[in-house]
């Protein structure tokens, strides 16, 4: 009796794999593409090509499906943030204005989401795209320790040490965000696995990407991934969470204050965080000024906003004479250029000045309806725990962290990514009964 060949054996296992998870894989492609080195000012990237192959596969899968791809939930959460950027986009400073705003918005908080729910069948398809965001921070991460060590980063105080990865000076928050994502994401994936093997990979590699995200001195994305993480900790237990408190303030103590682990410029900026009230440096002097100004932008058109876009026409009429005319930006391969500010830096400010509180209602209503959905169903998530969790996180980590940014730069890519797990997870019907990509019980 004849036997296959020893080549022909192995090619079996990986080829029924990547058909099991070809559905997915253009959302897997989205994350990986983002790995690669940013353009400044470059326009369109690979990985916002790849959303539109995210957007059309999704599309064509759900033309033939027999039942209702969505359920009235999700459609009426996914959109209606339609209704307030749609109204905005009329009311741009120019028509191009309101058409790229109009599609960055509609990518980010209802294409590309929609997409991930539809492509995303279950929890073994979720962990996938989990472990590639995974994926993702490690790599950057190694690129931004690399930067730090041998002074090629972005300038910070005079010295080129600033972690940017590959996203470059440009989106100097880049880097900060999928190593944040990422810390966040494999969190979850810790605390919730039933299987060894995960909650001991994922927990080691959420450790080691703290490091690369305190090289980026981004002050944001250390309050989000700190917030987010507590509050995993706290939904996975309250003992454990106290215990892992305790544990990690003694660990910060002893090698931030008792061996100086971090260097001057990094216990500066930690302790900065503090001191923001008292004697705020410029940047956040800068963002203080930009926040009253979309205040007062936002009261001379209180119910439709300025339009998208706008938020700069209007700026300097509204701000004081403490902002800058804008930031700094060299290093890490890129000449010194000065950046304008072009928003306020925080999410929730420009959709109140651009689009008002129709907006407001619109586009950041449907985020705190998705988190209580997805809170609400985390209960009953059963094997899928970890992924319930991770996607909890990273919807937590998006909300905060929208409070020091906005969406803008190739990295926004990512927050549309974040979104549509967190809507996977809160309005996907049955997407927890799917197959587990090992034994629970393992």
């Amino acid at each position: 009796m004849s036997t296959p060949s020893a080549a022909s054996v192995p090619l079996v296992p990986p080829l029924s794999a990547l058909r099991r998870a070809a559905p997915v894989l253009p959302v897997v492609a989205v994350v990986a593409l983002l790995a690669l080195p940013a353009e400044p000012d470059s326009g369109a990237t690979p990985a916002d090509l790849a959303c539109g192959l995210v957007v059309l596969w999704a599309a064509v899968r759900s033309v033939g499906r027999t039942q209702r791809p969505l359920t009235r939930t999700a459609a009426v959460v996914l959109g209606l943030p339609v209704v307030g950027v749609a109204v905005a986009a009329t009311g741009a400073v120019t028509p191009g204005d309101g058409i790229d705003g109009l599609a960055r918005y509609l990518q980010v908080f209802v294409l590309v989401p929609l997409g991930v729910v539809l492509l995303v069948r279950d929890r073994r398809d979720a962990r996938l795209v989990l472990w590639s965001l995974a994926g993702l921070a490690l790599w950057q991460g190694a690129v931004g320790v690399h930067q730090y060590l041998t002074g090629t980063g972005a300038s910070y105080q005079g010295a080129d040490i600033r972690a940017v990865g590959t996203f470059g000076p440009s989106d100097v928050m880049g880097m900060a965000s999928v190593v944040a994502s990422g810390v966040v994401a494999l969190t979850g994936l810790a605390l919730g696995a039933r299987a060894r093997r995960q909650r001991v990979v994922a927990a080691g590699c959420a450790v080691a990407l703290l490091v690369p995200l305190a090289m980026s001195f981004s002050r944001g994305a250390w309050i989000a991934t700190a917030a987010a993480c507590g509050a995993l900790l706290l939904l996975a237990g309250v003992r454990r969470a106290l215990k892992l408190f305790a544990a990690a303030a003694a660990a910060a103590v002893v090698l931030v204050g008792g061996f100086g682990v971090g260097g001057s410029a990094l216990q500066e900026r930690l302790s900065s965080i503090t001191q923001v009230t008292d004697t705020p440096d410029q940047s956040v002097l800068d963002r203080y000024t930009m926040w009253a100004a979309a205040t007062d932008i936002w009261r001379e058109h209180p119910v439709t906003g300025v339009g998208l876009k706008a938020f700069p026409a209007y700026r300097d009429s509204h701000a004081s004479l403490a902002l800058s005319s804008g930031s700094d930006t060299e290093g890490a391969g890129q000449a010194f250029r000065r950046q304008p500010l072009l928003s306020p830096h925080n999410m929730y400010m420009l959709v109140l000045s651009e689009q008002g509180l129709l907006g407001l209602l619109t586009v950041a209503g449907s985020w705190p309806a998705l988190l209580v959905c997805a809170l609400r169903r985390l209960r009953r998530a059963g094997p899928a725990r970890d992924c319930a969790l991770a996607a909890c996180g990273l919807l937590l980590w998006q909300l905060v962290n929208f409070l020091y940014a906005d969406i803008g730069g190739p990295s926004t890519t990512l927050t549309a990514v974040c979104f549509g797990l967190a809507a996977w997870w809160s309005l996907a019907g049955g997407a927890t009964t799917g197959p587990a990509a090992e034994s629970d019980a393992r």
